[in-house]
């Protein structure tokens, strides 16, 4: 499930309070200019449906799925919704390890080496450095420096320009 080295840059487009009725337009604009990794953030009304909706007009190379997955539960909710991808803002081994046996692609949140190193056991595909803005980074090159090469770090939170 590491295929995604072919998603050059790895963005992942996070649709905060998407409404349904947004679902066709956004997700047409986002798939057309070439996102292919789409996270629907499970903290606002009709998540579920938005991401089922976008699965449906996804590209076949496109993992679309949910973020602020915090338990078992959300897992099978969001994989209910055919959604493949598990973004998390915590390092849980029971959400991780639920998400790996369903098939999806697991990117819990990582702080720390020691959570990093966790989650990567536990079976994470790529690691959701959050918050980015306090890591910074001085921090971001020293997990590099310390993870497994090829490690798929996902900065989040506080990401600017320049």
């Amino acid at each position: 499930m590491n295929g995604l080295r072919h998603i050059q840059p790895p963005l992942v487009a996070i649709l905060r309070g998407l409404a349904l009725a947004e679902v066709k337009p956004l997700g047409r604009a986002l798939f057309d200019a070439g996102f292919r990794l789409v996270e629907v953030p499970l903290n606002r009304p009709g998540a579920l449906d938005c991401i089922a909706a976008l699965k449906a007009m996804a590209p076949a190379d496109a993992l679309v799925g949910g973020g602020t997955m915090l338990s078992v539960a959300d897992v099978n909710d969001v994989h209910a919704a055919c959604g493949q991808l598990m973004v998390a803002p915590n390092c849980d081994v029971d959400v991780i390890r639920r998400a790996r046996d369903l098939g999806m692609f697991a990117a819990p949140g990582i702080a720390t080496p020691s959570e990093a190193f966790a989650a990567l056991r536990w079976g994470a595909h790529a690691l959701k450095v959050f918050p980015a803005d306090v890591v910074g980074l001085a921090g971001l090159k020293a997990f590099k420096s310390v993870l497994p090469p090829g490690t798929l770090l996902w900065p989040v939170g506080g990401v600017t320009r320049g």
